[in-house]
């Protein structure tokens, strides 16, 4: 088995101010309404690149997806692609599952992109407050064998994120991970955690591990594999954590948090603008 261990520091989110822009966003996705597929927001505006394809609105069973597309516009060839992929013959849907507010939200999403199928369910406890997130994730190629199937599965304790981050900054790390998840494939299994603490400062001190190890009669193999691969890979799990977390502070420091109707206007803005084009390389 490899492990991989690092640490991070991370600016700290304002709990209330989390928690008031769940229940604002719950709110106003709770107030839309349908209109020849296009779902309209309380103010009348079309929620951009989201439109009822099957079911009634908020009801379980119903079936989204993206807005319609010519046939062969954008080079998506006729008869292929729903509109909602961008590649040529993609097929994406979300499903929701279950809606009530004050309990629980629960989408499945559909991707379809050969080779690859993919299914995800994502499940939030107590939305307008949130409390638990959990995730299930499956695919497999319908034309491969076993190698072409994996699985996975994460939890977000939010309870016992804040509840770690609110302790003294001397205290001894939370003993359970308020973050974990596991994935599963025929050569290997991996999990992962990630422990905050509060840093003096204020921040917060991230420490996110992996560990991974293969399965079955190919551990031997694995195990060698892993011990001329360690340094690669420790260092590529290294890059991949500060890169987040350095996405993360950009994205904090370049926020002016806003509260009550300020809020709710900025939340239904990003619903309903489309997103604008990435900047260019250098």
């Amino acid at each position: 088995m490899a492990r991989f261990e690092h640490t991070v520091t991370v600016a700290a989110l304002d709990r209330a101010w989390f928690e008031e822009a769940a229940a604002a966003m719950v709110g106003l996705l709770d107030a839309s309404r349908e209109r020849e597929g296009a779902i309209l927001l309380p103010d009348g505006r079309p929620v951009d690149g989201l439109r009822l394809l099957k079911g009634r609105h908020l009801q379980a069973g119903a079936r989204y997806g993206g807005p319609p597309r010519e046939p062969g516009a954008g080079g998506v060839p006729e008869g292929r692609g729903t509109g909602a992929g961008d590649a040529p013959g993609a097929r994406e849907a979300a499903v929701l599952r279950e809606w009530r507010p004050s309990r629980s939200i629960e989408v499945e999403t559909v991707l379809e992109e050969a080779p690859l199928s993919v299914r995800m369910r994502i499940r939030l406890l107590d939305p307008s407050a949130p409390r638990t997130l959990e995730l299930s994730l499956s695919g497999h190629n319908p034309q491969g064998g076993s190698l072409y199937r994996f699985s996975g599965r994460g939890k977000a304790d939010l309870a016992a994120w804040w509840a770690a981050v609110d302790r003294p900054h001397t205290a001894p790390p939370a003993a359970r991970p308020p973050v974990s998840g596991r994935a599963v494939h025929r050569l290997g299994k991996a999990r992962l955690t990630v422990t905050p603490r509060p840093a003096e400062d204020g921040s917060w001190q991230v420490s996110v591990v992996l560990a991974v190890r293969g399965r079955w009669l190919l551990r031997p193999v694995g195990a060698v594999a892993l011990f001329f691969a360690r340094g690669p890979l420790a260092r590529s799990f290294r890059e991949a954590v500060e890169t987040s977390a350095g996405e993360w502070n950009a994205a904090l420091a370049e926020s002016t948090p806003s509260h009550g109707e300020a809020l709710r206007a900025e939340l239904a803005d990003a619903l309903t603008e489309p997103p604008g084009p990435a900047p260019a390389s250098a």
